[in-house]
């Protein structure tokens, strides 16, 4: 029983220093050194031929070919050219060398790595590859069909959403091909990020055809620029299903050709995610789909090689003459929880909690709620953590309670420890007997605060994601919640804090373990310099909270508060 809650203290921050290094290694493209994620854990690789057996007919993106300047209307190459269009929310690029979305420029959500300009989504240039693309192959083998590599025809039309529309719509239609038409609309809508994508494929031949409608998303393995090194979130390709919910892949597994996902549904969506912004084509239940997932040499200098997520669906035959229309959503834009829940229930998950899912959602709403009263997204995470450290009042008391007895007879486990360090057993046995006569429970401070840890690592996570708290300023000098302290002034505050609070527990007996009580709580806050300054604010006001509910008990319990200072 000897220093229990101590050592128990201490399992808890090594597993979560545990949790920071896998983060770290997750980061920096290697895998996790001790909680691998599932598709980590596959232990059979799945083959070349069997991994994307039906996506093998979808022809492979291509490097960029960039060009200096993109006016509305620009000639690429001798046949194709870059259509723009402009809504209240969008810039958007369109190729018509296959009717392809090659580029999103959010015009609400500005570039933290380029103050003054947007921040651009779905790219096709030099530096990134991210598009949008659609066509149709056949399942006949070598017989040619539109895709997104077939050059097409834009149809006359407004480009930019005048006041008082609604919305806009943009027609690519591609020459026949074995007797095959393909004609894609693209309509915009006002205020929206998702857009409604309707394909109609005609049969302009003498017999009849069953094509294949493929959708996919094809990106290049980098971060997002400027995302820190001391907290890693997830990049890459996820989908969703009915049956197996959201499922989401390593870029680095997809590469070693470990895809460990739903194949076949008839429901959900496929989606590339980042930190705050995801893309998803999101396809109509009861329309049959081949889910794959893999890597494609595109032969680019910028990266070696992109992913793509695809959604192939069969097509019933159309007869000559005939035509098929299959209309799918396309989403571009922030994962804004409450938005992406009603356009399509479950796309909300690409806001990615974790394992703590259950409790993060029931906070982020709380938290909307207070943003709502307080217009204010910092002071609505003040307001959360209090609270939530009212909710948690009786469980910190108890803790406190038992810190409080822990000190008081502190002086007298010394003294003991002193005169007995030569007999460890007697030492032993007459902790016991003064924890039974003093009735204190070593793990009474424990366990109260270890049943809170959750709550707080899920709260941290929802501050993490929400990309409403994203140019979100404070107060005077911090602008953005979602960037570190330009000035260091909240971490200052949060490492003064949390000294604080080491000085108002209890001093371990043993020396090595004092030194070291607070030698892990500065080297913990040196973290936080570089944190957002949202979750910064939120630990402080949990440690100011903390520390005025312990102060106060000490006092009510006759033990006057002392402060347990550093000998080394």
């Amino acid at each position: 029983m000897n220093d229990i809650r101590r050592t128990i203290l201490w399992v808890i921050f090594g597993f979560s220093m545990v949790l920071l290094w896998d983060q770290w290694q997750v980061h920096n493209g290697n895998k996790a050194t001790f909680f691998p994620t599932p598709a980590q854990q596959a232990k059979v690789a799945v083959d070349a031929s069997s991994a994307v057996p039906q996506a093998a007919g979808v022809p492979a993106p291509v490097a960029p070919q960039v060009a200096a300047t993109v006016p509305a209307v620009e000639t690429r190459a001798a046949s194709k050219e870059l259509v723009q269009v402009e809504t209240d929310l969008f810039k958007l690029s369109f190729d018509t060398e296959g009717g392809t979305l090659v580029r999103a420029e959010l015009l609400k959500h500005e570039d933290e790595q380029k103050p003054g300009h947007n921040i651009v989504l779905l790219d096709d240039s030099k530096e990134r590859i991210y598009t949008a693309q659609t066509g149709l192959i056949s399942s006949v083998p070598g017989v040619a069909l539109p895709t997104h590599k077939s050059v097409m025809s834009v149809k006359p039309g407004s480009r930019k959403l005048k006041d008082g529309d609604n919305e806009l719509s943009i027609a690519f239609e591609s020459a026949a091909q074995n007797g095959v038409k393909l004609v894609k609309t693209y309509t915009v809508k006002r205020g929206a990020y998702d857009m409604v994508v309707k394909h109609d494929i005609v049969n302009t031949g003498a017999q009849d055809v069953a094509p294949q409608l493929y959708f996919q998303l094809v990106r290049d393995g980098n971060k997002p620029a400027g995302e820190s090194s001391f907290y890693s979130t997830f990049t890459g390709p996820a989908i969703y299903t009915e049956a197996k919910k959201y499922q989401k892949v390593e870029f680095a597994d997809i590469k070693k050709k470990k895809v460990d996902v739903e194949k076949q549904s008839s429901t959900g969506y496929i989606a590339m995610v980042q930190h705050y912004f995801a893309s998803a084509w999101i396809l109509p239940n009861g329309l049959n789909r081949d889910i794959s997932m893999d890597a494609v040499d595109i032969g680019s200098t910028m990266a070696d090689c992109c992913y793509r997520v695809t959604a192939i669906s069969p097509l019933e035959i159309i007869k000559p003459g005939q035509s098929k229309s299959v209309v799918a959503t396309f989403y571009a834009g922030p994962q804004e929880e409450n938005k992406l829940e009603v356009l399509y229930p479950g796309l909300e998950l690409v806001k990615d909690y974790g394992w703590l899912t259950i409790l993060a959602k029931p906070l982020f709403w709380l938290l909307d709620q207070l943003n709502r009263i307080l217009n204010n997204w910092g002071w609505s995470i003040v307001a959360l953590v209090v609270l939530l450290k009212a909710g948690f009042y009786w469980l910190n008391a108890h803790a406190y309670k038992s810190m409080a007895k822990m000190k008081a007879i502190n002086p007298k486990i010394m003294e003991m420890r002193e005169r007995l360090k030569d007999n460890p057993q007697q030492m032993q046995m007459e902790m016991m007997k003064i924890y039974r006569d003093e009735k204190v429970n070593p793990m009474g401070g424990c366990l109260p605060i270890a049943l809170q840890i959750p709550v707080f690592i899920a709260l941290y996570w929802v501050l993490l994601s929400t990309v409403e708290i994203r140019n979100a300023p404070w107060v005077g000098w911090i602008h953005d919640l979602s960037a570190p302290d330009p000035f260091f002034i909240l971490p200052l505050v949060m490492t003064l804090t949390t000294l604080l609070q080491t000085a108002l527990n209890p001093a371990p007996p043993d020396p090595m373990q004092a030194k070291m009580m607070w030698i892990m709580p500065l080297a913990f806050s040196v973290m936080f310099f570089f944190f957002p300054a949202g979750l910064v604010l939120y630990w402080i006001t949990n440690n100011v909270l903390s520390i005025a509910q312990q102060w106060l008990i000490n006092i009510r319990m006759g033990v006057p508060p002392q402060f347990n200072l550093p000998k080394f």
